[in-house]
């Protein structure tokens, strides 16, 4: 299985150590952020191995709608709470970090979702930078260098009907709303099977702590991040 080296489990509960988290973000999903860095002093799991975790363990359905509200750390213990269409993942204080929302028929062949779970974390992984980018580019500001924080809202997918094998997922558009130093980027992507469109999905960010674009502060932003994947 996909996950089985990236989660602990046990009767309590399941927990990510920085390790698995790391691992997860950089081999998985791609994804390079400093905060996801096993030594990094605000290190938090992934939202996207969070999601990737329900999936697995409750199939995929024809509407799912993904809330994020906090940021896990490593070796929290975790429970999934499930009432009516909503599961929720929160620790032992019953605090909420993610809650998701699914209805319709429902996909709990593994040999589906687990493709669907690496095209969907890897194209995830790799907001910053090909889209992100662009996108400050155009609004002409750009996240600070000193304190990158950019951090999951929500994602979305729904399907027309369930896929029955490998799903084909393409960006189709992407977005970016300016509110003084806090930026909503909103991503737009296509699911296919064979070349038959069957759904589609969006994920949702915020940018904080926002400030004038400056293209030399960027491109060494960019540098450093390439130059962190080529390292890992």
């Amino acid at each position: 299985m996909l996950l089985e080296k990236y989660v602990n489990q046990s009767s309590a509960g399941f927990s990510f150590s920085r390790k698995q988290a790391s691992e997860f973000a950089k081999q998985v999903a791609t994804d390079f952020n400093p905060i996801h860095d096993e030594e990094a002093k605000r290190f938090c799991v992934p939202g996207d191995l969070l999601f990737s975790y329900l999936l697995n363990r409750y199939g995929i359905t024809e509407q799912l709608s993904c809330q994020f509200s906090g940021m896990v750390g490593a070796d929290v213990l975790l429970q999934c709470k499930e009432q009516d269409n909503l599961i929720t993942i929160c620790d032992n204080q019953d605090k909420t970090y993610l809650s998701l929302q699914h209805n319709g028929a429902c996909q709990h062949d593994l040999a589906v979702i687990e493709p669907l779970i690496r095209d969907y974390v890897k194209f995830s992984g790799q907001n910053f930078p090909h889209i992100l980018l662009p996108l400050m580019q155009q609004h002409q500001v750009m996240i600070n260098p000193q304190r990158p924080l950019v951090i999951y809202e929500s994602m979305a997918l729904s399907f027309v009907r369930l896929p029955r094998q490998k799903v084909d997922l393409c960006l189709t558009a992407s977005s970016l709303s300016v509110d003084g130093k806090r930026g909503n980027a909103l991503l737009e992507f296509s699911l296919s099977e064979q070349g038959e469109l069957i759904g589609k999905g969006e994920k949702r960010m915020i940018l904080s702590n926002l400030m004038p674009y400056d293209d030399a502060q960027m491109q060494q932003m960019v540098a450093e991040y390439n130059s962190r994947k080529v390292a890992a």
